[in-house]
């Protein structure tokens, strides 16, 4: 974790200022180690403060590492004012993406002294590039959600309803270990697989049916997210069109990926494929988006993103396609880590169509 602080110290010199207040909590977990759900890190070049509230007194003591530990009697805020913890301080960069308008005026009218610096990607780049050990971390999560889908499709039936299939992913993962959902399951049959991001409903599964399943769980403070596309009972040729399709394009995805590339150059190697089985119209997402401690990260895989897209970089491949005319809707959802010259897959559930 010291290594971490040294990182962001290397951040200040690149950005020109004095400090750096951390406010984003995936971000100070990245940088010193707490976990918990009220905390702050003010890095400066020689020192490091890290400010908690007394709930977390033992915990900030037990986790936090390369920083000194405040617990405030009173708000964060005014801690760090009585401290005087910015007082070294000239020029301080802020999460300015993480910080309401609100807050930002409480800290200029609370250290009038200091210039305030916004900064609306400092640590994007850093944590971005995983070292192994959070490249375990997302695979042991991905293991719980590759361990819960095949029991749950064993449990589909005719009749079930998507959100008691909903249930039974989130009952599964926290059985299995998971701290937490990535996010709410989608469930989506038939006409509602039409949407990408839909929600379980009371919709009862029919015969002859797609269903798009999109799940995952934190473990350790890393997220896991796949999707799979089944089939209850025989989904007809158009349906198998568009799955056989998406998978191609996933697999021409995947021989593709690498650092190095922008996430717009591979995003067009999917988009190509669907092109090519006259389904590119429906496909209405980006390719994916990097994952770590949050579901959501940077880098961003869709045909707007002009960034290189670094080694070490957990992003999820999902292509997609969304058939309203149809009623039907097919997504395919893998995590890889990029190298150099190439990706691995950290998700290891089957995608040939299963027909349930």
């Amino acid at each position: 974790m010291p290594s971490r602080i040294s990182r962001v110290r290397d951040r200040l010199h690149d950005l020109e200022v004095d400090a750096a207040l951390l406010t984003f909590l995936p971000n100070v977990r990245w940088a010193c180690g707490f976990t918990g759900s009220s905390g702050l890190l003010i890095v400066g070049s020689e020192s490091a403060s890290f400010v908690t509230d007394g709930r977390y007194t033992d915990q900030a003591q037990a986790e936090v590492e390369g920083a000194d530990v405040y617990i405030a009697q009173e708000g964060l805020s005014e801690c760090v004012a009585e401290e005087r913890l910015l007082e070294p301080f000239s020029r301080v960069a802020f999460q300015a993406d993480h910080v309401s308008v609100a807050r930002r005026d409480a800290l200029v009218e609370d250290h009038e002294d200091v210039q305030w610096i916004p900064e609306t990607s400092l640590l994007t780049r850093l944590v971005a590039s995983k070292t192994q050990r959070e490249v375990s971390r997302v695979q042991a999560a991905q293991a719980i959600t590759d361990e819960v889908f095949r029991e749950v499709v064993d449990l589909i039936e005719p009749g079930m309803t998507e959100r008691e299939v909903g249930a039974e992913i989130v009952y599964r993962h926290r059985a299995k270990g998971a701290e937490s959902m990535s996010f709410d399951p989608i469930v989506a049959s038939g006409p509602n697989g039409a949407r990408p991001h839909a929600h379980p409903t009371g919709r009862t599964l029919r015969e002859g049916e797609m269903i798009v399943i999109d799940m995952g769980g934190v473990r350790e403070g890393y997220a896991s997210d796949m999707t799979r596309t089944v089939a209850l009972g025989d989904p007809g040729d158009p349906a198998r069109h568009g799955y056989n399709a998406v998978l191609s394009a996933q697999n021409a995805a995947l021989d593709a990926a690498q650092a190095g590339m922008t996430g717009k150059e591979l995003d067009a190697v999917a988009r190509a494929s669907l092109e090519e089985a006259g389904l590119a119209e429906y496909f209405t997402h980006g390719l994916g988006h990097g994952l770590g401690l949050e579901v959501h990260e940077w880098p961003r895989v869709s045909h707007t993103a002009d960034d290189e897209l670094p080694s070490g970089a957990c992003v999820t491949i999902e292509p997609g396609v969304y058939v309203p005319e149809q009623q039907y809707g097919v997504r395919i959802e893998d995590i890889v880590v990029l190298r150099e010259n190439g990706c691995e897959n950290l998700t290891q559930t089957p995608k040939e169509l299963l027909i349930l």
